[in-house]
Parts: structure tokens; C-alpha cells; sequence
């Protein structure tokens, strides 16, 4: 299985990275990116360690990592669980698009690959041959499935300009040029290859745009735009530590004629398989599982922040604060549960594959918005202005001149000057900086507005049984008759 220097290896290639106005010449050199490439280096350091338990030996033999995993029992996804657990806990789920996210997607292709051939055999060969490469590989695949924000009241192809949104531009015999653009390539600047498509609902005459095809990162006329680093330029992981280590980057990819193979392309001009892949497959529930388990990490390390907060001020014995922390377990137990229920009441399709109970699953994607948003503001709560008082760097703690009045001034009832500095600096890189703002953004908007999200737990909780207990309650008596009169 791959290794981090590895990983780091394959990223030495043309790659096309704007940042700052400046094209990036060596994406593993620069500041923006060093963070988090150190970090996925990590995750695969990590996995292809004998000890991690995260190898497995697929159907054809190989020996590959679980996060390619397709699933076909419940103790499958256990040991999927297990093994995505062990990367979470290793970014404190603040790395939401590491390679097994989309690893999830290209499993539930190539498992219910039935759905690709409606397009033409070939078209199926492609999704499950693509698979077995980056399964085989242990490549890093990111994804851009949404078109640019131009004019959402419009389809797109009823935009003034045809190649705004991600399009064929013309098709070959050996295969096809994409224009335009899309979006939100997180992770996408330290990936190996991008999947390409879009999860938004198309309608007719968008068929240009109904496409699903990989590309490598190094493919010519690919070009990324990235936002401004949250990473670069701070003074330290001691200050920043989240910030530094796990900024994943986000980026505007453009298509200025990129040419992809046939042997790449898994759609073809077609909307209605466009949308069957997410959800006909188990691509969606099994992208989803992996987004749930890193979640239910995320908020055991921010409640654990909360929590060390009290314990540092000394008002982890007040009342109100424990109540705080209760309503923070409260949400975290629930959210640890509903994802492991999803997993022990699994569903089996025809194909074999073992997909979590959306009845569960999607009853935290519902409310990932508002509960991400609750844990904050009491995170905010409890730690008050001593995010607001601590030195403007480490160095005020080294510094000989001001180290005395630091960790004379700044400490806490249970821990010296520099445990509390750190656990501050820890949690204002959650709750104020552009790294935690960014995260609180991002999780609101996970999958998609908020009535998208909500429209999914209306679909699969299985309203046909609520509905049935109170139809039979209603059966189980009648309107009163009137009296008879003599």
C-alpha cells in the first residue's frame, strides 16, 4: 500500500495551481499546500502500516486499503468504519474531503456498475476498470460536481454563455474536450485525479452538461483557482494548529479544453444516469457514511476542547456549565448513534452491496446545518474572553523580556501558562479564526441548502410506518352515534 513519501512523489508533476495571482511551481514546496500534503502523507503512513488494520484483500486479490472497500455485509462496514475512524481521529474530523470521501463514490460505481451500462457497456467497463486503478494504486481522487454560482434561476444551457458550466465541447474519435467550469474543488490541488460530474438536478437540454468522466491533475488545460490559504503565513502550529495542518484549500477548477480519453468518460450526454449515479448506486449513502463518521470524530474533539476549557477555568463544577457540556454530549451521543444504527440496521441491494439505513443516516444530514452551529456557540460560551486574551504569538512565551509577565498573568486554575495558551489558541482556531470560519460554512452547507438536506431525511425516513400506527389507532374506535329518542 502507498506511503506518504509516496503520495508526496506523485504530486511533482505540471499540475496548473493559481494562488495569489502567482502559478504555483511546486504545489509539495509551497506554503499554501505544505500543511495539509504533510498531513495526507500522514493518512497514508498511517494506513500502510501493518498495525492499522487497514488493508484488505479485494475480490480480485489484490491487497488494497478498506477505504476502497465495497461492501457486502455488516461486519464490511464495520471494518470500513474502523479503518475511516483511525484517519478521522488522526485530522480530528476536520479534514472533510480526505481520499476515502470519493473513495466511497468510485466502491459504489464499480458495485452497482449495472447502472453505467444503461449508457453503453463501455461506459461500464470504464467505472469499474477506473476503480480498480486507484484501488489498486491507492490514489487520492477528489471531485468537483457542482456548476459555478452564476444564475441559479436558469438551467444551463439557457445561460447567455454556453461553456460558463463544466460541457462537451466536442467530441473525438478517441474522446472528448470539457469547457467551463466548476466547483467546489476541495482537496482538489493535492489530489492525484478529479471526478468529474454534477449532483445538481439538470433538465432538458442540458445534455452537454450530463457528463461523468476523471481526469488527472496534470492534464493540460486543467486550472485551478484556490482561495486565499489559511495556512500560510502563520507563525506557528502552536498558534494556529488546526489551521496549519488541515487546510484542505478550496478551488474554482476551469476546463479550457481539457482533453479526456474515452476509456475516462462514465457518462456520456445522459440525465438520467447523470442523477442514477448518486443515488441509484449506493455512492450517496456510502459518501455520506464516511462524511458521518468523520462528523461524529469532529464533534467528539470540539466537545473535548469544551470540555478541557471548563476544566482549566475551574467552572466545570458550576450547574450551568455542566449543563452546557451535557447538551454538547447530549448532541454528540446522538449523532455517534445515529450513524452506528444506520450501519446495524444496513440495507442489501440486489447487487449484494451493503448500503447504511438512510432512515438513520439522513436524519443527521438533516441536521448537520444547525447542530455543527449549536456545538460552536456553546464552545463560544464557555470559553468567553480567554480566547480573546492570550499573546499574539508563542514567541511572547519564549521571549525573555515578556515570558514572566505571561506566565505570571495568563494561567489557569487547573494548568500552567502554556497548557492554557495552547488549549486557547486550539480553540479559537475552531471558533474564530478563517480556518473555523470556514469549517462552520462548510458544514452548513455539506450537502447542499438546507431544504436539499431536509428533502433527503423526508425521502427515506419511511413515513409509511407513522403513518400506519396512527391510522390504526384512528380504527380502533368510531364517531359516537347519536342517542335513539322515544
Amino acid at each position: 500500500m502507498r506511503t506518504g513519501q509516496q503520495y508526496i512523489d506523485s504530486l511533482k508533476d505540471n499540475r496548473c495551481i493559481y494562488i495569489d495571482g502567482e502559478r504555483v511551481q511546486d504545489v509539495t514546496n509551497h506554503p499554501a499546500f505544505t500543511g495539509i500534503i504533510n498531513t495526507v502523507a500522514r493518512l497514508y503512513d498511517i494506513s500502510s502500516d501493518e498495525k492499522s488494520n487497514m488493508a484488505y484483500v479485494t475480490e480480485d486479490g489484490t491487497i488494497a486499503n478498506k477505504i476502497y472497500m465495497i461492501p457486502r455485509s455488516r461486519e464490511d462496514l464495520k471494518e470500513r468504519r474502523e479503518a475511516i475512524s483511525k484517519w478521522a481521529e488522526a485530522t480530528c474530523g476536520f479534514v472533510g474531503r480526505s481520499p476515502d470521501h470519493v473513495a466511497a463514490f468510485l466502491a459504489s460505481f464499480a458495485g452497482a456498475s449495472h447502472v453505467f451500462e444503461r449508457g453503453g457497456q463501455r461506459f461500464k467497463d470504464n467505472v469499474v476498470n477506473f476503480y480498480k486503478q486507484v484501488r489498486d494504486n491507492d490514489l487520492y481522487v477528489s471531485y468537483v460536481i457542482i456548476p459555478p454560482q452564476v444564475d441559479r434561476s436558469k438551467a444551463a444551457h439557457e445561460l447567455d454563455e454556453k461553456y460558463v458550466a463544466m460541457a462537451v465541447y466536442e467530441e473525438r474519435e478517441d474522446g472528448i474536450v470539457i469547457r467551463g467550469s466548476q466547483m467546489l474543488g476541495t482537496g482538489s490541488a493535492v489530489s492525484d485525479y478529479l471526478f468529474c460530474s454534477v449532483i445538481s438536478p439538470l433538465r432538458p437540454g442540458d445534455e452537454d452538461y450530463a457528463i461523468s468522466f476523471a481526469v488527472p491533475m496534470s492534464a493540460p488545460g486543467l486550472k485551478l483557482y484556490a482561495r486565499p490559504s489559511y495556512a500560510q503565513n502563520k507563525p506557528s502550529t502552536f498558534d494556529y494548529p488546526l489551521s496549519t495542518q488541515f487546510d484542505e484549500s478550496d478551488s474554482f477548477v476551469v476546463f479550457d479544453d481539457v482533453f479526456i480519453p474515452w476509456e475516462h468518460v462514465f457518462i456520456y450526454k445522459n440525465i438520467d444516469i447523470v442523477r442514477a449515479q448518486f443515488h441509484e448506486t449506493p455512492a450517496h449513502a456510502l459518501g455520506n457514511n464516511q462524511a458521518q463518521i468523520r462528523f461524529a470524530t469532529k464533534l467528539k474533539f470540539v466537545i473535548g476542547v469544551a470540555r478541557k476549557i471548563a476544566e482549566m477555568n475551574g467552572t466545570d463544577k458550576f450547574p450551568q456549565v455542566q449543563e452546557k457540556l451535557g447538551e454538547l454530549a447530549s448532541i454528540a451521543s446522538s449523532v455517534e448513534g445515529m450513524m452506528l444504527a444506520s450501519e446495524y440496521q444496513c440495507l442489501h441491494d440486489e447487487n449484494g452491496v451493503v448500503r447504511p439505513n438512510p432512515r438513520f443516516l439522513y436524519g443527521i444530514v438533516g441536521m448537520q446545518d444547525t447542530i455543527y452551529s449549536g456545538v460552536i456557540k456553546i464552545l463560544r460560551e464557555l470559553a468567553g474572553g480567554g480566547v480573546l486574551q492570550g499573546p499574539s504569538t508563542y514567541k511572547e512565551l519564549i521571549n525573555p523580556e515578556t515570558a514572566a509577565d505571561i506566565k505570571k498573568y495568563i494561567r489557569g486554575g487547573n494548568g500552567d501558562s502554556t497548557q492554557k495558551i495552547q488549549l486557547f489558541k486550539l480553540a479559537w482556531d475552531i471558533v474564530g479564526s478563517e480556518f473555523g470560519g470556514r469549517h462552520q460554512q462548510y458544514e452548513m452547507f455539506y450537502n447542499g441548502a438546507p431544504f436539499v438536506v431536509k428533502g433527503y431525511s423526508f425521502r427515506n425516513y419511511g413515513y409509511h410506518e407513522a403513518v400506519d400506527l396512527v391510522n390504526r389507532f384512528l380504527d380502533s374506535y368510531q364517531l359516537p352515534q347519536p342517542s335513539s329518542t322515544r
